[in-house]
């Protein structure tokens, strides 16, 4: 099956409109989209098997696979291990910065059960409450909020997280008059 208008055009946009063998481009050269591994060896249509080359470059290649990349490819080969890279240690850190904000959340949430033993933070307090008083605070200063509110309330626990919340807002607010 013959390559699509629309995939040819994505590789000579990617590849600059130009021959990646002698750098050639339009009008001076006719530029084809050719397989880097051919068809016939086993290669693909994938995007990543085809290149821009002229006419004259193809002809000369013919099936022979490629031994060395030509330097466009190997560079947008090493800057795509490189966004790889990156973005498997980006998404490692945000799951360890999870996992530290979930067991911040449980340590304000034991402050609350040592007064409120058979009641539980719901999802959403935790989300909209917790998680964003965390983000300001840090978490000594809201698990102590949720102490002073349990010891000032220990018969409402709806009242006593309004409280909580009134507690860390104020801080948050003196934090931001002082900086």
């Amino acid at each position: 099956m013959a390559l699509s208008k629309r995939r040819r055009f994505e590789v000579f946009k990617r590849d600059g409109f130009k021959c990646a063998y002698c750098g050639g481009t339009p009008p001076n050269v006719m530029l084809e989209v050719v397989h880097i591994i051919p068809k016939s060896k086993g290669g693909t249509d994938d995007i990543n098997n085809l290149i821009t080359a002229c006419f004259d470059c193809n002809r000369g290649k013919s099936n022979i696979p490629i031994g060395q990349l030509p330097e466009k490819v190997s560079a947008n080969l090493e800057k795509a291990k490189r966004i790889e890279e990156q973005t498997l240690a980006y998404y490692k850190f945000l799951n360890k910065l999870k996992r530290k904000r979930e067991k911040e959340c449980k340590e304000v949430e034991d402050v609350f059960k040592l007064t409120y033993p058979d009641k539980k933070l719901t999802a959403r307090f935790i989300i909209t409450s917790v998680k964003r008083f965390l983000k300001h605070l840090p978490v000594e200063e809201v698990k102590e909020a949720m102490a002073i509110a349990t010891e000032r309330i220990p018969d409402n626990s709806d009242r006593c997280l309004t409280y909580y919340c009134g507690i860390c807002w104020h801080k948050i607010k003196g934090i931001k008059e002082d900086g």
